[in-house]
C-alpha cells in the first residue's frame, strides 16, 4: 500500500443533527498519495498553473488536498452528486461515422455502458454524503461558497446535514431550478404530479463570503423596453427615475442642498452634489412643469432583471447540442455559468468533486477561473479531458496568450491568484486504475458468480447461496483494515450464523495468514476469499482480451529544415467491443472495414519519458463530431537527438492502448 496522511478534520457544528443507522463523525482521514498520469500542455507553458483533473475516490482526493495545502483555499464548491434516485446510469456508445455501412435493420450500437449507479442501501447515502460535506466544507475558503445540486429524493435530509456541517447561519438559498417544461403527453398515467425541478442549497462558509448577483442579471427583452422606457429626448429613450429621497427614510442634513432654486425636503437628495452635477452635465436630470427633478434612466445604465432564487430561464432540454457528451445527468453550462460569475472572480479556486461530464471544468476554464475536478469513473475522465482539450484549443485559436504565472498547490498568502492557464494535468489518487469500469466490473462479478444483489444491507453486496458476499471496492487492494471492518460487522450481528464470501481485486501478503487464523477460531462467519487475479476459476472474466494497434514511427528528413516525426496508425482492433456487438472479428472486418470507427480519440506524447509514467499531449486529435473520424496519420516536430515516441488510443468503450517506438 502507497505511504498515507492522518488529516484530522473539525467537528460538525452539530446544530440541528440528523440521525440514522450506522452514523459515525469523520475525525481524521488517510490521505493517499497522487501520480501525475497526464499533461496537456499546447503552449509549454508551466503546467502547475493548469487545472487538475484527478480519477479516484473524491473522499481519497479531498483528503489529498487536505494533506497538501488546499485547506481553506478553495473559493467556490459546485457539487451534482448522486440523487439517491434508484437508478443505474448509463451513456449510449456508439461506433463512429459507419452510417453508410450499416445493413439493413442493423445499427451497430454497443448498447449501454454504466457510469454510476445510483443505488443506495437504506442510510448510506446519508454516511457517503455527510463525509464528504465535512470535508468540503474544511477546503472552503472563509469568502467561499457552496453549491449542492440535488432534486426531491433527499433534499430535505441534505439540508439538514448541511446546516450540521456549515450551521444555520450560513444558509443563504434554496435555489429551484426548472430544468425541464415539456409535457409528457395525454397518454402518459402517473399519481403524482410531474417533477420538472431540481434544488440548488446554497450555504455561505462565513459570514465574509461573498456573491454579486448585479452579474448575472437578465437583460430586458424588447417588449419590456418598449414599455419600461417610454419617454424620449435628444438623447434618446428613459424613463423617471426618483432623484430625491422619501420622506420615510427621515432627515438626511449632509444630503440637503439648493440646487437650480430647488431645495429638498428633511430627507435630501439621494446622490452628493458633485454626482448631481455630473449627471445633469450629462444629460439625465429632468424637471417637471411644477419644478420637480427626477432622473433620466437610460437604457444603457440598466443592468436588467434581477435574478431571484426562481431559476426557470435555463432549459436543460433547450441546452446548446454541442454541449452535450452522452455523459448521464449532465448540467447546461449555462446554468454552471450563472453560478461560478456570481459566487467566484477571475483567478478563483472553482472545485467540482462529483465531476461528470467535466461542465464546471469547462465553465471555469472559459471563465478565466483555475479549477480541480474529480472522479471516480475513468469513461467521466476521458470525457472531461477531452472536453477541456477542445475548450483550450478554440481559446489558443482565438489569440488567447498562455500564462507563466504558476499555480502552487500550496499558495503563499500574499500571492495574487494566477488566471485560467492553457494547461491541466490528469492525476489519480490511491492507485486508482482498472481496465474496465468500476461499475461494470461489480456488475460483472454479480453475475460471473451468480451473487444475488442486496439493495437494502448497507455493509453486504449480496448473497451466494448460503454466504453473505462482500465486495471490496476495487480502488485498492483487500487489507487487514478490510477484514477488521467486516469482523466488527459481524460483531453487531450476534445472531448472524452465515458464511461470508469476500471478493477483491488484489490483497495484501498478510492477508492470508490473517484468514487462516480467523478460520480456525471461528466456528461460524468463515470467511472464504475470491481473489480475482489469480483465481483460476472465477478470475477469468476479469482478464479480458485487451484492445490491440499497430502503429508505425519513423523519422522522415524535411528539406531546408528540422526533421519531423510520421506516426501513422496501420490498424486497430478492440475485441471487447466486436464481442459488445456479437460478431467475430472477420466479419466484424468485413462489414466495418475501417478501424476509425472504433477509436474516440488519439493522443501523441513525441518525448515520452517511461521513468516517470507522465504521458505530455502534443497533439490530441478529437474530432468535431460523432460521425466524423480521427485522422490515423500524423506529422510532427521531431525532438533533437534519440526519443519515445508514444501514441495513446481511447476507443469508443474508453480503453486505453498505449503503443511506444524509439526513434
Amino acid at each position: 500500500m502507497p505511504e498515507t496522511t492522518n488529516v484530522r478534520i473539525a467537528e460538525a457544528k452539530g446544530r440541528p443533527m440528523l440521525h440514522w443507522v450506522g452514523k459515525r463523525p469523520l475525525d481524521h482521514v488517510n490521505a493517499y498519495p497522487a501520480q501525475r498520469i497526464e499533461t496537456y500542455n499546447p503552449t509549454g507553458e508551466d503546467t502547475r498553473a493548469g487545472g487538475l483533473l484527478f480519477h479516484g475516490d473524491n473522499k481519497d482526493v479531498l483528503a489529498w488536498m487536505l494533506a497538501n495545502g488546499l485547506r481553506g483555499k478553495v473559493d467556490l464548491v459546485y457539487v451534482d452528486p448522486p440523487f439517491d434516485s434508484g437508478a443505474d446510469y448509463v451513456r449510449q456508445v456508439e461506433l463512429r461515422g459507419i452510417k453508410a455501412a450499416r445493413f439493413e435493420g442493423e445499427q451497430y450500437d454497443l448498447d449501454e455502458q454504466i457510469q454510476y449507479a445510483d443505488i443506495w442501501a437504506n442510510d448510506a447515502y446519508l454516511q457517503f454524503m455527510y463525509e464528504r460535506i465535512l470535508l468540503l466544507n474544511e477546503l472552503l475558503a472563509q469568502t467561499g461558497s457552496l453549491f449542492l445540486h440535488c432534486d426531491w429524493h433527499q433534499n430535505h435530509h441534505l439540508r439538514c446535514l448541511l446546516d450540521e456541517v456549515c450551521g444555520t447561519e450560513n444558509f443563504r438559498n434554496e435555489i429551484t431550478w426548472v430544468r425541464s417544461t415539456n409535457p409528457k403527453g395525454s397518454q402518459y398515467k402517473s399519481n403524482k404530479f410531474d417533477v420538472y425541478t431540481d434544488t440548488i442549497l446554497y450555504y455561505a462558509r462565513s459570514s465574509e463570503s461573498e456573491l454579486d448577483t448585479d452579474v448575472v442579471r437578465l437583460p430586458l427583452t424588447d417588449e419590456e423596453l418598449v414599455a419600461k422606457y417610454y419617454r424620449e429626448d435628444e438623447k434618446g429613450r428613459y424613463y423617471d427615475g426618483p432623484i430625491v429621497s422619501s420622506f420615510s427614510m427621515g432627515p438626511r442634513p449632509t444630503l440637503v442642498y439648493e440646487y437650480k432654486g430647488y431645495t429638498p425636503p428633511p430627507s435630501g437628495w439621494r446622490v452628493k452634489r458633485e454626482t448631481l452635477e455630473e449627471i445633469d452635465r450629462a444629460g439625465n436630470l429632468g424637471w417637471t412643469s411644477s419644478g420637480t427633478p427626477f432622473r433620466k434612466l437610460r437604457p444603457d445604465d440598466d443592468k436588467g432583471r434581477p435574478v431571484g432564487n426562481f431559476w426557470n430561464d435555463i432549459s436543460l432540454i433547450n441546452s446548446q447540442a454541442d454541449e452535450r457528451t452522452g455523459y448521464p445527468t449532465q448540467k447546461p453550462e449555462a446554468l454552471i455559468e450563472r453560478i461560478t460569475r456570481a459566487a467566484s472572480n477571475p483567478g478563483d479556486l472553482v472545485l467540482d468533486c462529483f465531476g461528470g461530464s467535466g461542465t464546471t471544468a469547462a465553465v471555469a476554464q472559459k471563465l478565466g477561473r483555475r479549477w480541480i475536478a474529480v472522479d471516480i469513473n475513468k469513461g467521466a475522465i476521458q470525457t472531461t479531458s477531452k472536453r477541456l482539450q477542445t475548450i483550450i484549443q478554440e481559446q489558443l485559436a482565438a489569440g488567447a496568450a498562455p500564462r507563466q504565472t504558476t499555480f502552487d498547490l500550496v499558495e503563499s498568502d500574499d500571492a495574487t491568484p494566477p488566471p485560467a492557464a492553457l494547461s491541466f494535468s490528469v492525476y489519480r489518487v490511491n492507485d486508482y486504475d482498472l481496465q474496465i469500469q468500476h461499475n461494470e466490473a461489480v456488475s460483472l462479478v454479480v453475475e460471473h458468480l451468480g451473487v444475488d444483489r442486496t439493495r437494502a444491507d448497507p455493509f453486504f453486496d449480496g448473497t451466494r447461496g448460503k454466504q453473505l458476499v462482500k465486495i471490496v471496492p476495487f480502488n485498492h487492494p483487500l487489507t487487514l483494515l478490510d477484514l477488521q471492518e467486516l469482523k466488527d460487522e459481524l460483531a453487531r450481528r450476534p445472531d448472524e450464523d452465515r458464511d461470508i464470501l469476500v471478493v477483491c481485486l488484489g490483497k495484501e501478503t498478510a492477508v492470508d495468514p490473517w484468514l487462516e487464523d480467523y478460520n480456525r477460531r471461528r466456528p461460524i462467519n468463515a470467511i472464504e476469499l475470491i481473489e480475482l487475479r489469480t483465481n483460476a476459476r472465477y478470475g477469468e472474466f476479469i482478464v479480458h482480451d485487451r484492445a490491440e494497434a499497430e502503429v508505425a514511427v519513423r523519422r522522415e528528413p524535411v528539406a531546408g529544415g528540422p526533421e519531423q516525426i510520421r506516426i501513422e496508425i496501420v490498424d486497430f482492433i478492440s475485441p471487447t467491443i466486436v464481442k459488445r456487438l456479437e460478431m467475430d472479428v472477420p466479419l466484424f472486418k468485413a462489414r466495418i472495414p475501417d478501424w476509425r470507427a472504433m477509436v474516440d480519440v488519439v493522443l501523441i506524447d513525441t518525448a515520452y519519458d517511461e521513468a516517470s509514467g507522465v504521458f505530455d499531449i502534443v497533439l490530441s486529435d478529437v474530432p468535431e463530431r460523432k460521425d466524423d473520424f480521427v485522422a490515423g496519420t500524423y506529422t510532427l516536430p521531431a525532438p533533437a537527438g534519440p526519443t519515445t515516441v508514444a501514441v495513446k488510443i481511447i476507443d469508443m468503450l474508453g480503453e486505453e492502448v498505449l503503443t511506444t517506438a524509439t526513434v
